[in-house]
């Protein structure tokens, strides 16, 4: 794929970023050297390969999943200008 000059403005458009026309050139040819590596990424063969969560092996730390806090509701909405029930009330804001 390649991009022309109306690609390199629409994109600065886009992105709200004022590109001169003296820079199109170099941002055009920036985004086809980016967009020729991501080709040639296609190219590796990946069968087999798992994907990853992150470049270092790890394994992610579980706990149980059980309530330590909590029981006092009262307390929480202590400081709210309207409640009803322990529950915070707010102003309806859809018709």
């Amino acid at each position: 794929m390649s991009v022309d000059a109306a690609t390199v403005k629409r994109i600065g458009r886009l992105a709200r970023i004022r590109i001169e026309e003296g820079e199109v050139e170099a941002y055009r040819n920036e985004l086809n050297t980016i967009l020729g590596f991501v080709e040639q990424l296609g190219e590796v063969d990946v069968s087999g390969v798992e994907p990853m969560t992150s470049v270092m092996p790890m394994t992610l730390r579980r706990r149980e999943d059980k309530v330590t806090d909590g029981g006092y509701p009262e307390k929480i909405v202590a400081n709210a200008p309207l409640t009803e029930d322990n529950f915070f009330m707010v102003p309806k804001v859809v018709e």
